[in-house]
């Protein structure tokens, strides 16, 4: 028997210093919250990937650090995604795919988010779609919004991408889903990053999700308000509110 479609819930990053006491114990080191993060979640979002590459025994120190069903998902390096443009990249994707493979088999999703500033190439976006490797979902965060058409849906759908949707002051996300994996990113209610999202809302994406869930998608969420250590407490309650949610 197959099992019904799940949806994991988690933050963007767990080093927050801001976080101690809100949800890390003062008692508790730095290198130890890893750990404690992963008692409270299934899933975590790495983001420092997108500023620098951590050496190689740093992801296989976060390996060791979590339960054996544990899931991280890696943003990918800026270098790639706002520097190059998804251009001439080969040496590099293949840099940090090859580091990242550190994680083993708690390795999720890769997440490509694009410069706000930069408007749809299609062209660009195949030939970088054409460079992933298979076996691994690849997701794609697009912040202009001339990226949020049909043309570039049925891109991703052809090369089995995902396309990542985000709950963003000041941006209408579509809620389309293009592979098998639905990836969101809850990024702010009013304020980026600043706020805590209100039950209401939160109950509109529940309802959301339990859709996709309904329909087979396998769904992934993480909350990247990190402010006052909401993302942490707005996380749990959309996990209440899903029906599949671990």
């Amino acid at each position: 028997m197959i099992a019904p479609a799940s949806c994991e819930v988690g933050t963007s990053g767990w080093n927050y210093k801001h976080w101690k006491s809100r949800f890390y114990p003062d008692s508790l080191h730095t290198e130890e919250w890893l750990a404690f993060y992963s008692q409270h979640f299934h899933t975590v979002e790495i983001n420092t990937t997108h500023y620098h590459l951590p050496a190689e025994a740093s992801f296989r120190t976060w390996y060791a650090q979590t339960p054996a069903d544990f899931t991280f998902a890696v943003k990918a390096s800026r270098f790639i995604t706002h520097m190059k443009k998804l251009r001439d990249v080969e040496e590099p994707l293949n840099l940090f795919l090859q580091r990242v493979c550190g994680l083993g088999d708690k390795l999720g999703p890769i997440l490509y988010q694009l410069p706000p500033f930069w408007h749809a190439n299609l062209e660009r976006l195949e030939q970088f779609l054409k460079l992933l490797p298979a076996g691994l979902n690849h997701v794609f965060e697009f912040r202009h919004p001339s990226w949020l058409n049909e043309q570039v849906y049925s891109l991703l759908r052809r090369y089995n991408a995902t396309l990542c949707l985000i709950a963003l002051p000041g941006f209408e996300s579509p809620k389309v889903a293009t592979a098998p994996l639905v990836y969101i990113r809850m990024h702010g209610s009013k304020v980026k990053y600043g706020d805590r999202f209100p039950i209401d809302e939160l109950q509109q994406w529940a309802a959301l999700i339990n859709r996709f869930l309904d329909d087979g998608h396998e769904v992934l969420v993480y909350f990247n308000n990190d402010a006052k250590a909401f993302a942490v407490e707005n996380a749990k309650e959309l996990c209440a509110m899903v029906e599949r949610c671990r």
